[in-house]
């Protein structure tokens, strides 16, 4: 793993003053370590903030300062923080954004860090997602799975079949459900409303459902992009509801989760597909007497399995505390604590005691199925792969954007993902 190098000048600059990035125990004898959450919602906050307070209050000799960190931002600030020497000591991140910190020596291996108790309750599926090389390099904690937010007065008014986790509908059965009550809608209303601003895991995601996997790791180690029939189930979906059907506007296709709530609460949209944590949005904002409900995704031939990536925790490798660190996050993700912050921010737990508390569910607001999800849930296909935000930013979002808007063909699309994707790969795969 690699270490910066320090010039002269500031390596005796750390001797004088005994400061490093992480902070240092000053004469005080008080260990003092930053903590950058991305916590936004209010909920979200309040509850980071008091848990922290808390470990404050009974560790006094090991005091957390909470910084507000922000996920428009965090993987740029990162690299400056890393390549500054000025990174937080705590990290709050998402698991598909650590491959290239964790490859390149900025985050640190937790195995021998975390405790069995940790290490036990989350399942080996979810350490996936934040396991690079033979470490460890974050604990995920949270995970957001994709739902249909429904209109269930339409819903139910129009004699669809209402799908459960037990029986969900099949992508071929979501597309005709969307034909059907795009017709008994009326003009200028539509069955379902993709908020596509960011397209690249939606896709990829849902894809595994059908069988997608798109990221193919060869017997030398590295990775390879393939476009199968199986990748090109979802986008094919969204694609014929968006140009052939008719059954989705083209004008949310650009739009934020947030930004079709209006619409969809005037009734303009039956349905839209939305990661869990915009219930709370919804239970807050929804007009009164507006009855909405929460679907399962379709389901492929792999059924409801879907790909995710957790929000994580990881440890700086420059931090001079981790053990200190290390027993931060130990309390953070108590069993009762991990409730507590997946509440706060309408999320689910990864802990299998956590997702066992009752709270998590009720069939009010529709956390009984999330977390009858939850267990369907698996790495998103691009967790490891060294490359996967430029391959996405430059490759992937434009080549789905223009598929999904009409404006390239299903053949353009593959080739783009495949043939100028393994282009992006092959410069972080030299040897």
């Amino acid at each position: 793993m690699r270490r910066r190098i320090l010039t002269l000048t500031a390596a005796l600059a750390l001797l004088v003053t005994g400061c490093t990035a992480g902070g240092n125990a000053p004469e005080d004898g008080v260990v003092r370590l930053r903590f950058q959450s991305l916590a936004w919602q209010k909920e979200s906050v309040d509850a980071n903030r008091r848990l922290v307070k808390e470990w404050n209050a009974t560790h006094p000799d090991v005091q957390i300062d909470y910084v507000q960190g922000s996920w428009d931002s965090v993987h740029d600030q990162l690299l400056t923080s890393f390549e500054g020497g000025e990174a937080p000591d705590i990290i709050h991140d998402a698991s598909d954004d650590l491959a290239d910190f964790a490859y390149g020596g900025d985050l640190a291996d937790l195995r021998p860090l975390l405790p069995e108790r940790l290490r036990a309750d989350i399942p080996a599926r979810s350490w996936e997602t934040t396991t690079f090389g033979e470490g460890i390099y974050g604990v995920p904690f949270l995970q957001e799975p994709r739902v249909i937010i429904a209109n269930r007065k339409i819903l139910e008014t129009s004699g669809v079949r209402l799908p459960t986790p037990a029986e969900p509908w099949t992508w071929t059965e979501f597309r005709q459900i969307t034909q059907d009550l795009t017709r008994t809608m009326g003009s200028g209303r539509y069955a379902v409303a993709w908020p596509l601003k960011e397209p690249v895991s939606v896709s990829l995601n849902l894809g595994l459902s059908a069988g997608g996997q798109l990221f193919h790791r060869e017997a030398d180690g590295r990775v390879a992009i393939r476009f199968t029939e199986a990748d090109a189930v979802v986008p094919g979906t969204i694609h014929d509801q968006v140009v052939t059907d008719r059954t989705a506007p083209r004008t949310t296709l650009g739009s934020g989760g947030s930004d079709t709530l209006p619409g969809f609460f005037a009734g303009k949209y039956a349905m839209v597909p939305l990661g869990f944590a915009y219930r709370q949005q919804i239970a807050q904002q929804a007009p009164k007497g507006f009855e909405w409900t929460v679907l399962p995704a379709p389901a492929g031939d792999d059924g409801l399995t879907q790909g995710v990536s957790p929000q994580t925790l990881s440890i700086a490798e420059d931090s001079p505390y981790k053990k200190e660190a290390a027993a931060f996050l130990d309390f953070f993700l108590r069993p009762e604590n991990m409730v507590r912050l997946a509440r706060g921010d309408w999320m689910l737990p990864t802990g299998t005691t956590a997702l066992a508390d009752p709270s998590l569910h009720t069939t009010r607001d529709g956390w009984a199925t999330g977390a009858a999800v939850a267990e369907r849930l698996r790495p998103a296909p691009a967790q490891s792969v060294r490359g996967y935000p430029e391959w996405k930013d430059k490759v992937a979002t434009p080549a789905f954007q223009e598929y999904y808007s009409g404006a390239i063909d299903g053949a353009e699309l593959r080739r783009r993902l495949v043939t100028d994707g393994n282009r992006v790969l092959a410069r972080y795969q030299r040897k």
